[in-house]
C-alpha cells in the first residue's frame, strides 16, 4: 500500500507543467526549486500573465497531509517577445500569478507576504512590495518588468541557500584550525548528516537547523554563527567573547538536518514525507525516530545521548508571524524556576545583542505538562533537564525593525546566528547550577510569558 493510499483525505492534484514552448520559460529544475508553470497568456507583445502552482511535499502519515509552501523558480523572458517583431520596445511586463495559493499549508500567512526577487544571478535579493493575496480567489500575485538582455529572474518565496553553499561552508569549516567536522549519518537518500564541533569547554552547546528545508532563514543563521565561531569572515579573526565561549562550551552545530528536502524544494518534509519536528519520540502507535522514515533525526538523537546536552537551540523560520522569537519549554514536565529563570535571562541578553529579537510576541505557551514530547525542543528539554528552545525567524519583513525593500533578510538571519553566542554565554554560569540564581535576576532578564497577539495583527493577516 503506497503512503497516499493510506491517507482518509483527497488532496488536490497538481497539473502537469506547461509544453516548454512560449515566450516565457519557467524553470524549476535545480537545487531548492519549485514551481509548476500551467500556462502563459499573451495579452500584447510586451505583456503576459504566467500561472503557476506550487508543488507539494510527499504525504505526511503522522499527520494525515501533504505539505506545501516553499517555492524557487527562474524565469526568462524569450527574445521573440521582448519589443515585439520590431524590437520597438526593450521590456515585458509579467504578471505572475500562484493559482493554488488558497490551497498550501498556510494560506493565512500570505497577506502581508511580499516575494523575493533577483535579477543579477542570485547575488542580492529585494522584495516585490506589491505582492497580493487575493482570498476570494485563492491567488498570490506580483508583477515584473523583465528587461532585455537581462539575466534569468529568481523569484522565491524567501532568500534561497543551497546545496552548493552548504558544502562551501563545510568545506571553510573543515580546513579551519581547532573545527572538527564529521559525518554522523546519512539521509534516506544517502546525503551526508553533518556536525561542526567547535571549542573545548565542558558545557555541551547543541544548536540544530532546518529540519524544516524550505525555511533556509536557518542556514543563513548556521553561517552567522560559524562564522563568528570558527572566525570565517574575510579578517579570519575570532573575537574575545567568542575565545571564552569556545573555553567555556563545546559547541555542536547541525547546519542541515534535512538535506533531501532542501534539493528538492520541499517546505517541511524529508524525502520520504516525514516532518523531522515531529520525529522525537513516539506518539501513540507511530514510531520515531526510526532509520526507515527519519534517519536524521536518529542519528543526531542518538549522537546527543552519547555527549550529553546542557543548552539547546533548533532554529527554524514562521510563514506568518513578522517576528523573531523563541518558543520554551512550559509545557514540559520539568519547567519552573530553574528552567524560566534561564529562559529569561538567555532571551534578555539575545534582545540587548540584537535589536531584531524580541520576547513579548511568541507562539502561545503550551499548557502545564501538556508539552508534545516529538517536537525537538520539547524532547531536549525533557531529556536533559536544560535550557532548550525553538527559535522561529520570519518570511516577511520584521515587524519591529521594517525595511519594506528588502524585507527580513539572510544577512540579518546570519547576525542572529552570531548573536546567539552572546545569549549562551550570558547565561553559561547558571545553566547546571543548583544556586537559585533567578532570585536575583535584574529586570530585564526577567521571564515574559508571551502572547500570539500583537498590535496590528488583524489588519496585517488581513482580518479586519
Amino acid at each position: 500500500m503506497s503512503a497516499l493510499s493510506k491517507s482518509k483525505k483527497s488532496f488536490p492534484k497538481i497539473p502537469a507543467p506547461a509544453p516548454l514552448s512560449g515566450p516565457v520559460a519557467i524553470s524549476s529544475n535545480f537545487c531548492g526549486g519549485n514551481i509548476v508553470h500551467v500556462k502563459t497568456v499573451v495579452d500584447s507583445p510586451t505583456k503576459c500573465r504566467v500561472e503557476l502552482h506550487v508543488d507539494q511535499d510527499p504525504y505526511t502519515e503522522l499527520e494525515d497531509t501533504i505539505h506545501s509552501q516553499w517555492f524557487y523558480f527562474k524565469s526568462n523572458v524569450m527574445d521573440p517577445i521582448l519589443g515585439g517583431p520590431d524590437k520597438a520596445s526593450a521590456e515585458v511586463t509579467v504578471d505572475y500569478v500562484i493559482t493554488n495559493a488558497n490551497r498550501v499549508a498556510y494560506p493565512s500567512a500570505w497577506p502581508g507576504s511580499s516575494v523575493c526577487v533577483s535579477v543579477n544571478g542570485k547575488k542580492s535579493w529585494e522584495r516585490k512590495t506589491k505582492t497580493d493575496y487575493n482570498k476570494e480567489e485563492g491567488t498570490l500575485s506580483w508583477q515584473h518588468v523583465h528587461r532585455q538582455y537581462e539575466e534569468g529572474t529568481y523569484f522565491s518565496f524567501f532568500e534561497p541557500y543551497t546545496l552548493d553553499r552548504h558544502i562551501d561552508l563545510v568545506d571553510r569549516c573543515r580546513a579551519t584550525r581547532g573545527v572538527n567536522v564529521s559525518v554522523i549519518g546519512r539521509s534516506l537518500e544517502n546525503r551526508h548528516i553533518e556536525l561542526i564541533t567547535v571549542g573545548n569547554g565542558p558545557l555541551h552547546c547543541w544548536i540544530n537547523h532546518r529540519q524544516h528545508p524550505g525555511e533556509t532563514q536557518a542556514e543563513f543563521f548556521a553561517e552567522g554563527l560559524l562564522t563568528r565561531l570558527c572566525g570565517l569572515d574575510d579578517f579570519g579573526a575570532v573575537d574575545g567573547l567568542t575565545h571564552k565561549a569556545r573555553e567555556a562550551f563545546t559547541f555542536y552545530i547541525v547546519p542541515n538536518m534535512n538535506p533531501d528536502g532542501s534539493a528538492h524544494g520541499y517546505l517541511r518534509c524529508n524525502a520520504g514525507g516525514a516532518n523531522l519536528n515531529r520525529e522525537w519520540a513516539d506518539t501513540g502507535d507511530y514510531k520515531a525516530p526510526t532509520l526507515e522514515r527519519s534517519p536524521e533525526v536518529y542519528y543526531v538523537l542518538k549522537k546527543m545521548d552519547v555527549v550529553g546536552v546542557d543548552c539547546f537551540a533548533d532554529i527554524h523560520g514562521d510563514e506568518e508571524m513578522p517576528f523573531n522569537f523563541i518558543a520554551g519549554a512550559e509545557g514540559c514536565t520539568n519547567w519552573g524556576p530553574r528552567l524560566r529563570g534561564l529562559q529569561g535571562a538567555f532571551l534578555g541578553a539575545y534582545c540587548r545583542a540584537n535589536s531584531d529579537m524580541q520576547k513579548e510576541v511568541s507562539y502561545d505557551p503550551e499548557d502545564p505538562n501538556g508539552a508534545n514530547m516529538a517536537v525537538c525542543s520539547n524532547q531536549i528539554a525533557s531529556r536533559f533537564d536544560c535550557l532548550g528552545i525553538t527559535l522561529e525567524m520570519p518570511y516577511k519583513d520584521c515587524y519591529t525593525c521594517p525595511d519594506p525593500e528588502r524585507g527580513f533578510t539572510g544577512g540579518r538571519c546570519a547576525r542572529l546566528g552570531m548573536n546567539i553566542v552572546d545569549a549562551f554565554m550570558h547565561v553559561k554560569d547558571w545553566l547546571r547550577t543548583e544556586e537559585p540564581f533567578w532570585d536575583d535576576l535584574g529586570a530585564d532578564d526577567q521571564y515574559v510569558r508571551p502572547k500570539e497577539e500583537w498590535e496590528g495583527k488583524a489588519t496585517m493577516m488581513g482580518q479586519e
